[in-house]
């Protein structure tokens, strides 16, 4: 049995005491993450994948999509939930020598722990406290030294591979189950990365996740089935992962699962933005009040970034689509310029159309700072820096500015706090009446008692 096969199923059997500050950050990635899934069926090109298979299906003692009247099997459920949340990538991040949304798991964990709690036992909110907990450890530790990213995979084969691990615990699988599971999900590898990079951008990276979820889900399954695993999937020689994808580097763990990962997720707050170019957009938020009025005579922009945004988000030509719109630093830079705030919306419509946008980013200048750099991959540090100044036609410089740690991030945890429940309440206002959003917040501000609450009523708070 290759080692991190064995070594995380026995973390999913026998973790169970998470530091306080996971426990705090999972009740907020809960909330967060479900508003972000809530928001996004605003948007009809998410809505039109929900849904079952067979229309009007409805699947008894089902899980149950929140925000929608949809009762499916966990496997479609989760692909689903996965969608709503990925949608707008606006969920949390981690960023390492992979980067990824530990969240994402939550289309698993939800349509799996529902189903659960209906058919075997209930269960209740601080159970999928803690199988959330799991998920981003899982998720992130992997990424810490494997990067599918940079061999052209893309990184939600850790979605799935943590989903399928913790789904099957739930489900109530035994030590070589688990394995079955974990085992299926890594020999599984794909999918490539073609839709997130020009000229292939497409919304796929919008619902990746969703697929990546319901796949995990569907290996936790069939191991419950009796499926066999693959014990050497990791290690074989020629046709293991290690040697087909990674030159025969082994992998491993980085460090011991616990609870690293929840306690230093980035929370993304202000506006739906991919992570790198968070700390740019705030930059152009404070320079909007001094140009917003002098676009004509603005000769260059000047932005300084790290290493990781030039390779994923530096962007100049022609932008296709929204998804292509949301991983380009120079138009989101444009927007918080133009505007002094991000919103989807901005990503689609009348203002994609606005011919200001790109007479800013044919002004723009990216260039790497290697201190910016060297410090997003400090496990001290984990800072994602960017700076912007602007000059004038005429000579005249703005102040540089330099935000090293977007809002979210855990040096600037507490200073979140207060807006991420403000956009928690705002996702939820589109979709549900005032007296609903003010009770659900409500319960988020009991932390006792929404961990006792069952998963069936916490659920039905949703729908």
């Amino acid at each position: 049995m290759d080692q991190v096969f064995a070594d995380i199923a026995e973390y999913v059997l026998t973790y169970t005491n998470p530091s306080e500050e996971a426990f705090t950050n999972a009740r907020l990635s809960l909330a967060d993450t479900l508003g972000c899934g809530i928001l996004a069926l605003n948007f009809p090109e998410c809505t039109k994948l929900l849904g079952p298979v067979v229309p009007n299906t409805v699947v008894p003692h089902g899980s149950r999509v929140p925000g929608t009247p949809h009762v499916l099997d966990p496997i479609r459920a989760a692909f689903n939930i996965g969608t709503m949340i990925r949608w707008l990538d606006f969920n949390d991040t981690w960023l390492a020598a992979e980067w990824g949304h530990p969240s994402d798991n939550l289309g698993a964990l939800l349509s799996v722990i529902d189903y659960v709690s209906q058919k075997q036992a209930p269960l209740t909110v601080k159970d999928l406290l803690l199988a959330l907990i799991k998920a981003y450890e899982i998720q992130g530790v992997l990424a810490l030294n494997t990067s599918f990213n940079r061999i052209g995979f893309d990184h939600v084969i850790l979605v799935k591979i943590a989903s399928a691990a913790v789904a099957a615990g739930l489900l109530g699988a035994n030590h070589a189950q688990l394995c079955s599971a974990i085992s299926n999900a890594w020999i599984d590898a794909g999918p490539l990365r073609t839709y997130r990079h020009a000229p292939n951008t497409g919304s796929r990276k919008s619902w990746a996740a969703g697929d990546a979820t319901s796949r995990g889900v569907q290996f936790a399954w069939i191991a419950l089935q009796g499926e066999m695993g693959y014990p050497l999937g990791l290690s074989a020689k020629k046709w293991g992962v290690s040697d087909v994808l990674f030159g025969g580097k082994p992998i491993q763990l980085e460090r011991p699962l616990g609870c690293y990962v929840m306690e230093n997720v980035l929370f993304k707050i202000a506006f739906p933005a991919e992570f790198h170019a968070q700390t740019a957009i705030e930059c152009a938020f404070q320079l909007h009040p001094l140009i917003k009025n002098r676009l004509d005579e603005i000769d260059k922009i000047i932005i300084l970034t790290h290493e990781s945004a030039i390779r994923i988000i530096d962007k100049k030509g022609p932008l296709h689509n929204p998804a292509d719109r949301d991983h380009c630093l120079q138009y989101m830079v444009a927007i918080g310029l133009l505007f002094g705030k991000l919103q989807a919306e901005d990503y689609e419509g009348e203002t994609a159309k606005d011919p200001r946008i790109d007479f800013l980013r044919n002004k723009m200048i990216v260039k790497e700072n290697p201190e910016y750099s060297r410090d997003y991959l400090d496990p001290e540090k984990r800072s994602i820096a960017n700076a912007m100044q602007i000059t004038f036609t005429n000579g005249e410089i703005t102040p540089l500015i330099e935000i090293e740690y977007p809002l979210g991030h855990r040096r600037r945890r507490f200073e979140g706090f207060p807006f991420l429940f403000k956009k928690f309440q705002h996702n939820l206002l589109t979709q549900f009446d005032s007296n609903r959003v003010t009770s659900i917040y409500e319960l988020f501000q009991n932390p006792l008692r929404l961990d006792e609450l069952l998963i069936q009523d916490f659920i039905k708070l949703f729908i």
